[in-house]
């Protein structure tokens, strides 16, 4: 009897342990990471913060691009912009930075046929809302998705969102849209392959270089 106790005990606890594992939101780890990356140095106030998905996560030497500024980057590859929503005090308001710096939405178009260009604007103004409700008055810059080889299919959809997105910020106070998208397009209007890395979907030096010199005269 003791025995058949114990095993149930046992199950009863990977049970519960599975459970909570299973309910952990997406990214949950990625979070817990920043966590555990600003518990042992936390940030400086008042730096820039770069944030959204692997674009940003794969630019680890974003600082050397920048070094006249103080560069937070927050970016967890394969974020959507309701994780952004999702995680916001995590990864923006904990750190009361000066400026904020967004690409996201590319991997909102790439997760279903569903999501729309209206769709992504949307979510971008409400993520964008949320910033400007808690900071009135710091810059807010949206890098526009970029043109991936290997997501062709969707520029389309890219082009319309950014357009929407971009529409928005005109109307709002103290931001600014950066059009990283027309820049990395040839002659042709085809995305240039060789800003790219094997996967065609994240970029080289090459094409960090281009948004270095598209995004650098609008960081304060």
């Amino acid at each position: 009897m003791k025995i058949i106790t114990r095993i149930i005990t046992v199950l009863l606890i990977v049970f519960a342990v599975t459970t909570v594992y299973a309910q952990q939101p997406p990214f949950y780890n990625d979070i817990q990471h920043f966590k555990k990356l600003d518990s042992a140095h936390f940030p400086p106030k008042q730096a820039v913060l770069f944030i959204g998905s692997s674009s940003f996560t794969f630019w680890k030497d974003v600082q050397e691009y920048f070094p006249q500024r103080t560069i937070i980057n927050r970016g967890f590859g394969g974020s959507c912009l309701p994780d952004l929503i999702r995680y916001a005090d995590d990864i923006v308001f904990a750190y009361d930075p000066k400026q904020v710096v967004i690409y996201c939405g590319e991997n909102d178009l790439a997760a279903s046929d569903t999501v729309s260009a209206a769709t992504v604007a949307q979510r971008f103004i409400t993520f964008f809302t949320m910033i400007r409700n808690k900071y009135p008055r710091i810059p807010v810059l949206y890098v526009s998705m970029k043109p991936s080889p290997s997501r062709e299919h969707l520029m389309p959809k890219m082009d319309a969102g950014n357009w929407a997105i971009e529409e928005f910020l005109k109307k709002q106070k103290r931001t600014v849209y950066v059009d990283a998208y027309h820049l990395m397009l040839d002659a042709n209007g085809k995305p240039r392959k060789e800003l790219f890395v094997e996967d065609m979907l994240h970029m080289n030096k090459n094409g960090y270089a281009i948004w270095q010199k598209a995004i650098g005269p609008y960081l304060k």
